[in-house]
């Protein structure tokens, strides 16, 4: 008996958020539609971002089921927990004021779709670990009976949720527009792309190195391989040059050339100089064996060419 494959979708609980996989099987589901389910985190609210052809490995226990299609009435419950959010954000900061936590900055509130859990979230300076058991207590206290948990989040995080206009001029920041989750960036990123290591150049509004410097990085590797590194010499149809810029993305180099000056090589027009000195000394070098004409391809162990 053939197993059925089971109605698996993605559902994302923020505009820019992770897809979370979900078992519909008894629910009729489009893309856009609004969903209710369960998580770790308590009843949530989400949408249907995907239709998930392959399910791939089951996950530890099963799929979690879509309890139903979210109704008009969910859709308003979840906007009046919205719009005591951001009044617990201000709450919160007047109590880490009063009670000294200078170190902290209390950045959002996040309500589970039937209010029982409320996350609030908090960044700090040195990212150190904070004590916020005494905040904690006092904001279970005042907000009961949601369970209140107040959980620490990166500079990265700190932006996407912030938003706001892009180092690079962009109206809205990667982050906040279409990242789901944030890559590992490093400084050699931007020195493979040639790009000023200033920190002006290479940091994001976060503070950290730009998510987009992994944008086109593999394009630029790939293409690095195929042409020569900078100060190394090379034959062009304008003579023998050394080169002194690499342009990967336009397969070409720029070669100063003796008596002529910089001029700009594709691959296809230029070939390394100590491949094309070996190959001619090769060619040159006369074979030890008696009677042979030079067109043989055998060498003896000083270069020499010689029969086997």
């Amino acid at each position: 008996m053939t197993e059925t494959q089971p109605n698996i979708v993605g559902v994302r609980f923020s505009k820019v958020g992770k897809v979370y996989h979900f078992e519909a099987n008894s629910i009729n589901l489009r893309v856009g539609d609004a969903v209710i389910v369960e998580t770790s985190r308590g009843w949530q609210l989400g949408q249907v971002a995907q239709m998930v052809a392959e399910a791939g490995s089951l996950p530890e226990g099963n799929w979690k089921p879509v309890d139903r299609r979210a109704t008009p009435r969910d859709l308003l419950l979840r906007q009046l927990w919205q719009q005591r959010e951001a009044e617990i954000v201000a709450i919160c900061k007047q109590r880490a004021k009063e009670i000294g936590l200078s170190n902290i900055k209390i950045i959002s509130a996040e309500y589970s779709f039937d209010g029982a859990h409320l996350a609030i979230m908090y960044s700090s300076e040195n990212e150190e670990k904070v004590d916020l058991k005494s905040l904690r207590s006092d904001m279970q206290k005042q907000l009961a009976p949601s369970q209140v948990e107040i959980r620490q989040i990166g500079p990265r995080d700190v932006a996407k949720i912030i938003g706001g206009m892009g180092a690079c001029g962009l109206e809205n920041r990667c982050c906040s527009k279409f990242l789901t989750d944030f890559s590992s960036i490093s400084i050699k990123m931007a020195k493979e792309q040639g790009i000023s290591l200033t920190p002006t150049e290479i940091t994001g509004m976060c503070g950290r190195l730009r998510c987009c410097l992994i944008y086109e990085y593999e394009q630029y590797v790939q293409a690095r391989k195929q042409l020569p590194k900078k100060n190394k010499r090379v034959v062009t149809p304008l003579g023998e040059g050394k080169v002194v810029n690499v342009f990967p993305l336009r397969d070409a180099v720029l070669v100063d050339l003796a008596g002529v000056g910089y001029r700009e090589f594709t691959k296809e027009d230029i070939q390394p100089a100590d491949e094309l000195e070996k190959f001619t000394k090769k060619a040159q070098t006369p074979c030890e064996h008696d009677g042979c004409t030079g067109d043989c391809n055998h060498t003896n162990d000083k270069g020499g060419k010689k029969h086997a």
